[in-house]
C-alpha cells in the first residue's frame, strides 16, 4: 500500500468513527463534515452531500434541544409509550385506586398535583402492603374488624419520589430502570416533571414483533452509509430477528468499519443478535 494510500485508509477510518460518535451524541455533525472534508481534499474534489453528513444533519435536526441521537435506527421511549394515562390526585381513596386497577387491568397509577406534576406512583404492591401493615394480619382481617386501610388516600399509599424517564430516552434505558427497581411501568415526563405518558414491559418488548425484512433492510442502510463504497461483498440475512453478516469487504480499509456496522446493528429495534461471519478483505501486497 502506497503512502497516500495508507492516508486515505486512515482519514476513512476517521471519517467511520466520527459518524459512528456522531449517532451516539459524542460527536456533532460538523466532526462528520470535517472528515468528509478531509477526504474530498485528498481526493481533489468538492466535498459531496454524501449520506454520512446527511444521516449526522436529520440526527441534528430531529434532536431535542440540538443534541444528536440515532433515532432513525432506533427508537426511543416516547415511540412506544402510551399518552392515554389512567392517574389519581393526592387525595383519591385506597378503594377507588384498587377499582381503577382492576378495572383497566393496570398495575399501578402516577399520583399527580397540580400542573400534572408526578407526586409517586401508586401499584397493586402499595396498596397490599398498605393492607398488611393496618390490619395487623390474617386473623384480624377475617374477624371483621374495621378494615383502616381503606381509609388511606394515595398521598399515604404511593411511592414517592417517582422514578421516571424522559420520552428521548434509549428503551434499554428503560428496560434497565424497570429491572433495577423491579417495575413493571414508568411514568414519562418532561424536564419540568410533567406526566406525558407510560412506558410498559409490553411496550418494550413490542420492538421484537419488527418483520425481519425490515430489520435486514435498515442493516444494508447502516452498511450503505458506513461503508465509503458501499455494501459490497458483504450480505444480510435476517431470521427471527438474528442477524447474519457474511462474505468479504471490498475493501481492507472496509474492516474496521464493519466492526463499526456491527455495533450500530446491535442497537436496531428488533434485533436479537448480530452474528458476524465477515472474513477480512485480502491486503494488497506492497509494490
Amino acid at each position: 500500500m502506497s503512502r497516500k494510500d495508507a492516508h486515505l485508509d486512515a482519514m476513512l477510518r476517521h471519517l467511520g468513527a466520527a459518524y459512528y460518535d456522531s449517532l451516539h451524541g459524542r460527536a456533532a455533525q460538523a466532526d462528520v463534515a470535517r472528515a468528509l472534508d478531509s477526504v474530498a481534499d485528498h481526493l481533489g474534489e468538492e466535498s459531496p452531500r454524501h449520506p454520512v453528513a446527511a444521516s449526522a444533519a436529520a440526527a441534528a435536526q430531529h434532536a431535542p434541544g440540538g443534541r444528536h441521537h440515532h433515532g432513525r435506527w432506533h427508537s426511543r421511549v416516547r415511540d412506544v409509550m402510551t399518552t392515554s394515562v389512567m392517574t389519581v390526585d393526592r387525595i383519591t381513596p385506597y378503594k377507588e385506586i384498587a377499582k381503577l386497577l382492576t378495572e383497566h387491568r393496570i398495575s399501578g397509577v402516577p399520583v399527580l398535583t397540580m400542573g400534572r406534576h408526578v407526586a409517586g406512583v401508586v401499584s397493586e404492591a402499595d396498596l397490599l402492603a398498605a393492607r398488611a401493615r393496618n390490619t395487623g394480619g390474617r386473623w384480624r382481617w377475617l374477624t371483621g374488624r374495621k378494615e383502616e386501610h381503606h381509609g388511606l388516600v394515595a398521598s399515604q399509599l404511593m411511592t414517592s419520589p417517582p422514578i421516571t424517564i424522559h420520552p428521548d430516552a434509549a428503551l434499554a434505558t428503560a428496560a434497565g430502570l424497570m429491572s433495577a427497581h423491579h417495575l413493571r411501568r414508568l411514568p414519562v415526563v418532561d424536564p419540568d416533571g410533567k406526566l406525558l405518558g407510560i412506558v410498559s414491559r409490553r411496550d418494550l418488548l413490542s420492538v421484537f414483533l419488527r418483520p425481519d425484512a425490515e430489520i435486514a433492510h435498515q442493516v444494508r442502510e447502516i452498511l450503505t452509509e458506513v461503508l465509503p463504497g458501499g455494501p459490497t461483498g458483504v450480505e444480510v440475512a435476517v431470521h427471527n430477528g438474528v442477524v447474519t453478516l457474511t462474505g468479504e469487504p471490498e475493501l481492507a480499509a472496509d474492516n474496521d468499519l464493519v466492526q463499526i456496522a456491527v455495533r450500530l446493528t446491535r442497537d436496531v429495534d428488533g434485533v436479537v443478535e448480530v452474528l458476524d461471519k465477515t472474513s477480512p478483505a485480502a491486503v494488497p501486497a506492497l509494490r
